[in-house]
């Protein structure tokens, strides 16, 4: 359940979402459910490769009229390389081939050079420090 947000953004911690919980909360307006059907296609190819985990984060998730697009990650544990989209595997120019086909940027849940931290953990403060929530995906309850 995806709780209220708090200061604008989700409170602290990594909070469980399907599908219809995120288009209710945060697909308020055409803008966004253009994002969330580009989000959608992401997840889709990641479960089709193996995915199981996906966290959602960035302006999307936050109380942002018109967010910019959105950031997620992903599980990379029992993916299928070979399967996976070459898009998602495509981190270079600043992720514009994943922009372009999916309008927002999807990450393997590696180590964020700047801070050493897991994408999850990394994503879970604001630019200031201060903690802030993350949405968890199940893959396959977005099939």
């Amino acid at each position: 359940m995806i709780p209220a947000l708090v200061g604008g953004v989700l409170p602290p911690g990594v909070h469980e979402a399907n599908r219809q919980e995120v288009a209710a909360t945060f697909g308020r307006n055409a803008h966004r459910r253009l994002l969330l059907a580009g989000f959608r296609r992401g997840v889709g190819a990641l479960r089709d490769a193996g995915c199981t985990d996906v966290w959602l984060n960035g302006s999307y998730v936050t109380d942002k009229e018109i967010p910019n697009d959105y950031d997620a990650c992903w599980d990379p544990l029992g993916v299928d390389l070979d399967k996976l989209d070459p898009v998602l595997q495509d981190l270079s120019r600043q992720r514009v081939a994943q922009k372009v086909k999916f309008r927002g940027e999807f990450f393997p849940n590696i180590v964020e050079a700047g801070s050493g931290l897991l994408f999850i953990e990394f994503w879970q403060r604001d630019r200031d420090g201060n903690q802030k929530g993350i949405l968890h995906i199940d893959t396959e309850e977005w099939a």
